[in-house]
């Protein structure tokens, strides 16, 4: 599964699901929030922009927003909320796509630095992020922590997450760091619909060397945008990086 196919045309019509999960206000508002403050007044750019979810609602806050996109189908659904000189896009990979012009604040949201499935793009992709930023700049990531302990010997899947009609697994090849998440969306009827999605999985702490190797130091970490306490027992983390104020 390469990542310009899953994120099709298909894909993108279905992204979006206003007021709930992802689009959830608990769950948004308090991400456009933080970014939001984070930017201190300056232009932000979004990497894997997607259909704007953050842009969007972060551009109404006053913030300049440029974004890259891999996907032209989810840059197609952006532009149905937001116009190019409102939102302008750069059609490419994020760990290589150059845009025009510099910032105080990358963010990169939900998980999506893990879409790249190796370490060297991955250590790429905060390099990307540093030659956009002025100094003092600030590059925001937020990712999920690797559910490791709670894989026995000879369990390779997790389920993390059941509801009504749905069911969210994870199967993980852990010599690679490689997972693949799946998601079973099922009605009344014998037949489900599955998406799944490749990622290789990133530790904090390997996180903070590759920040470390494009310039960056770790400013704050907390379990969530709200600023909750990053514990052990964390699922997530919003981890914030800095360049030094003078390069």
């Amino acid at each position: 599964m390469e990542q310009k196919d899953i994120w099709d045309a298909d894909t993108a019509r279905r992204y979006d699901t206003p007021g709930t999960g992802m689009f959830a206000p608990e769950v948004l508002d308090p991400a456009v929030d933080r970014l939001a403050r984070l930017a201190e007044g300056g232009a932000a750019l979004e990497f894997a922009v997607g259909t704007g979810r953050v842009a969007v609602p972060l551009a109404g806050r006053g913030v300049p927003v440029t974004g890259i996109e891999l996907s032209p189908p989810m840059v197609e659904q952006l532009r149905t909320k937001a116009d190019e000189t409102t939102i302008p896009v750069i059609i490419g990979d994020m760990a290589t796509t150059a845009a025009p012009g510099e910032y105080t604040l990358v963010y990169l949201v939900f998980n999506t630095i893990s879409n790249l499935l190796t370490q060297a793009e991955q250590v790429e992709c905060f390099r990307n992020a540093a030659r956009h930023l002025g100094p003092g700049g600030r590059f925001v990531i937020e990712l999920w922590v690797p559910e490791l302990r709670k894989l026995p010997p000879g369990q390779t899947a997790t389920v993390w997450h059941s509801e009504s009609g749905y069911i969210g697994l994870d199967t993980y090849d852990v010599l690679r760091q490689h997972v693949v998440s799946h998601h079973f969306h099922f009605g009344d009827s014998r037949q489900a619909e599955l998406f799944r999605s490749p990622h290789r999985y990133i530790w904090p702490a390997e996180l903070d060397l590759m920040a470390r190797l494009a310039g960056f130091e770790l400013e704050s970490r907390h379990a969530d945008w709200d600023g909750a306490a990053f514990t052990a027992e964390s699922r997530s983390h919003v981890s914030v990086y800095r360049l030094p104020p003078s390069r």
